[in-house]
C-alpha cells in the first residue's frame, strides 16, 4: 500500500528543519532511515518528500544496510572534484612565473608593472589556456609561501660610519641623567597637517552607508589654516606634551614648546632638577646645524636654571627618536579615518590619546607668530655658553645656564620710509596728513617696542643688554614701510602678491607684516578706511599716483 499523503507532508516538515544542521552525508543516511521505517514505496516517499533523487535515499539505505563506520568526514577519500593543479599541471608553473619578484619571474610578463592582484592573476592565467578563479589562486599562493606584503622600510642608505656608536652614547646620557631623576625629553615636530574638511587616512567605525564626507581634493587654499605639531615625549614618566602651533616651524617654536612643557608639567614633576637631557633628529628646526636653535635653547637655560644637553641622532636615523614611535604613531592611530575640521578637533583628539601600557598625552594650542629666516652672526654664535662634547662635539653639546653677552642684530625699524619707497608715503595715497602720519608712527613704535621687549624677555629669560644705537643690521622693511604695505592692502585693495613685487619681497613676507601692523593698529585704535580708487596692478597704483601729481621711481614705470 502507498504511502498515505500525510505521511510525505510529516517527512517534508521534519526535513526541511533538520537538514539545515546536517552534512551531504549525514542526510543521506536520515533518509535511509526514513525509508526502511517506512517499507515498501518509502523510498520514492522520502524522495519526493525531501525534494532529491530516488538513488540518493537508496545510497543511504545501502550503507545503513552494509554497515559501514563512521567516515569522520562528508566524502570518502577521492571523493568529489579533482584540484585545478591536478586537472592542469602547468598551472602552478605559469602562475609562480607571474608572481615571482621581476628579477627572477617571467621578464615579459603583462602583470610587471600594475598590481598583481588574485582577481589580475586569475584573468591573465585564463588568457593563458589556464582556467581558474581568483579563491583557486589566492590558495596556491598561500601554498606556496606568498602573502600579502608591504614595502618595509629597511634600507637605510649610507650609513654615518658612526651611527651605531653615537646610539650608544645617547644611552649612557640617558642612563646617567635618569640616574639622578633628571628629565630626560624626547622631541621633534610631527607631519603638518591642513586644518578643513579633508580626507585623513584610515578607517573608524561608522553607521552602514554613512561615511565622512571631505573634500575631493586637499589644495591648500581650501584649508582654515594648517597646524604644525611640535612633540615632547618624557621617556621616564611614559608621557607626552604636543603644542600645536598655526604658524612656522622654527627654532624659536621648538623652544617655546620645550618652555611651554617645563612650565606646565617639567617642573613639576621634577622639582629637583638641575639638568635637562634632550633627544632629537639631526634635521629639521632642531637640527644640530641650526644656530638659532642652540641660541634659543642658551635662552631657556638661563631662564629655568638647567644645565641643557642634547643629544642629535645621527642623519638618516630619526625613526630612532622615541617620540617618533612612543607618541606620533599613537597620535596618528587616534584619529585616523577623522577630518581635522578645525584646530580644537585636532588638539582634542591629540589630548586624548592614550595606550594599554599608560601613555597620556597633553595638548594646547599655539597661535603666536615666529619669523623665518632669522640669522645668528658669528659674534653672536660665539658668545653662547656652549660646552661641546669630546664624542662628536657636532651631535652632542650643553648650554649652561649662565648670563651670555646679548648682540642685537635685529634692531628696531626705523620710523621711516625707506628712500626708494618714500612716494607711498604722500597722503594722497595714505589719507593720512603728515602730522596723523607722525601721530601714529609714533604710537606703534611705542606699542612695537613693547611687544618686542616682552617677547624677548619671555624667550631669553632676562632683558639683552643694551647696544649703541644704529648699530645691528637694518630690517628689510622699516615699520613706516609695513604701514604703507597695510595702507595699500586695506585702503587701496591692491594685492598681497603685487606689494611683495613692489616691496621686492616674498609674499609670505608681505602677509606676516600685514598680520603684525593689524595687530599693532587694532591695540592703537586706528581704523583704515576704504578708499573709493580699488587698486589691482602695479600699472593702476602708477596711474593713480601720475593722476594725483606724484613722481614715481623709474623702475615702477618699467615694470608697468
Amino acid at each position: 500500500m502507498g504511502v498515505m499523503v500525510e505521511t510525505r507532508d510529516m517527512l517534508a516538515a521534519k526535513f526541511e528543519v533538520i537538514f539545515p544542521h546536517l552534512d551531504e552525508r549525514q542526510r543521506r543516511l536520515l533518509m535511509g532511515a526514513e525509508a526502511r521505517v517506512l517499507g515498501h514505496g518509502g523510498i520514492r516517499a522520502v524522495a519526493r518528500a525531501a525534494g532529491v533523487r530516488e538513488a540518493t535515499v537508496s545510497l543511504g539505505v545501502d550503507e545503513l544496510d552494509g554497515g559501514a563506520q563512521p567516515l569522520g568526514r562528508v566524502r570518502r577519500a577521492g571523493g568529489g572534484r579533482r584540484r585545478a593543479v591536478e586537472v592542469d599541471p602547468e598551472l602552478r608553473p605559469a602562475l609562480l612565473a607571474l608572481v615571482e619578484p621581476d628579477e627572477r619571474g617571467d621578464p615579459v610578463s603583462p602583470l610587471r608593472w600594475t598590481t598583481k592582484s588574485t582577481r589580475k592573476l586569475a584573468a591573465v592565467l585564463t588568457g593563458q589556456g589556464h582556467r581558474v578563479s581568483a579563491d583557486t589562486v589566492a590558495d596556491l599562493l598561500r601554498e606556496e609561501g606568498f602573502s600579502l606584503q608591504a614595502n618595509a622600510k629597511t634600507i637605510e642608505g649610507k650609513q654615518h660610519p658612526d651611527r651605531d656608536a653615537q646610539f650608544r652614547y645617547i644611552n649612557e646620557q640617558v642612563k646617567v641623567h635618569q640616574a639622578t631623576t633628571d628629565p630626560v625629553i624626547s622631541v621633534d615636530t610631527k607631519k603638518k597637517e591642513l586644518v578643513g574638511q579633508f580626507a585623513n587616512a584610515g578607517q573608524q567605525w561608522r553607521p552602514q552607508g554613512e561615511p565622512a564626507a571631505t573634500l575631493t581634493h586637499d589644495f591648500p587654499g581650501d584649508s582654515l589654516g594648517k597646524a604644525v605639531p611640535y612633540g615632547i615625549y618624557d621617556l621616564a614618566a611614559d608621557t607626552g606634551w604636543v603644542n600645536v602651533g598655526t604658524d612656522h616651524d622654527t627654532a624659536a617654536f621648538a623652544v617655546e614648546s620645550i618652555r611651554r612643557w617645563w612650565n606646565t608639567a617639567g617642573r613639576i614633576d621634577y622639582p629637583q632638577a638641575r639638568r635637562l637631557l634632550i633627544t632629537a633628529d639631526a634635521g629639521g628646526s632642531n637640527s644640530y646645524r641650526t644656530r638659532a636653535w642652540k641660541a634659543e635653547l642658551a635662552a631657556l637655560a638661563v631662564q629655568t636654571g638647567l644645565e641643557i644637553t642634547v643629544c642629535h641622532f645621527p642623519p638618516g636615523t630619526s625613526k630612532w627618536n622615541k617620540v617618533e614611535h612612543r607618541l606620533f604613531s599613537h597620535i596618528t592611530l587616534n584619529w585616523r579615518g577623522r577630518p581635522l575640521t578645525s584646530h580644537e578637533v585636532i588638539v582634542q583628539s591629540i589630548a586624548a590619546t592614550t595606550t594599554r601600557t599608560g601613555l597620556r598625552v597633553h595638548a594646547e594650542l599655539d597661535t603666536n607668530t615666529y619669523d623665518t629666516g632669522v640669522r645668528i652672526s658669528d659674534r653672536q654664535h660665539e658668545a653662547l655658553p656652549v660646552i661641546r662634547h669630546d664624542w662628536h662635539p657636532d651631535w652632542n653639546y650643553t648650554l649652561r645656564p649662565e648670563a651670555y653677552e646679548q648682540v642685537n642684530s635685529a634692531p628696531d625699524p626705523f620710523d621711516k620710509p625707506s628712500p626708494d619707497r618714500a612716494w607711498l608715503h604722500h597722503p594722497t595715497l595714505t589719507g593720512l596728513p603728515a602730522p596723523e602720519w607722525d601721530a601714529l608712527i609714533a604710537t606703534l613704535m611705542t606699542l612695537h617696542d613693547q611687544q618686542r621687549e616682552t617677547s624677548l624677555h619671555t624667550r631669553r629669560g632676562h632683558r639683552p643688554r643694551l647696544t649703541a644705537p644704529g648699530t645691528g643690521r637694518r630690517p628689510i622693511l622699516t615699520l613706516a614701510d609695513r604701514l604703507l604695505a597695510a595702507i595699500l592692502h586695506h585702503r587701496l585693495a591692491l594685492p598681497q602678491v603685487t606689494i611683495a613685487a613692489l616691496f621686492r619681497v616674498r609674499p609670505e613676507t608681505i602677509n606676516r607684516h600685514l598680520r603684525e601692523i593689524r595687530q599693532l593698529l587694532q591695540q592703537a585704535g586706528h581704523t583704515i578706511r576704504p578708499n573709493p580708487h580699488r587698486l589691482a596692478t602695479l600699472n593702476d597704483l602708477n596711474d593713480l599716483a601720475t593722476a594725483q601729481g606724484i613722481t614715481t621711481p623709474p623702475e615702477i614705470k618699467m615694470a608697468c
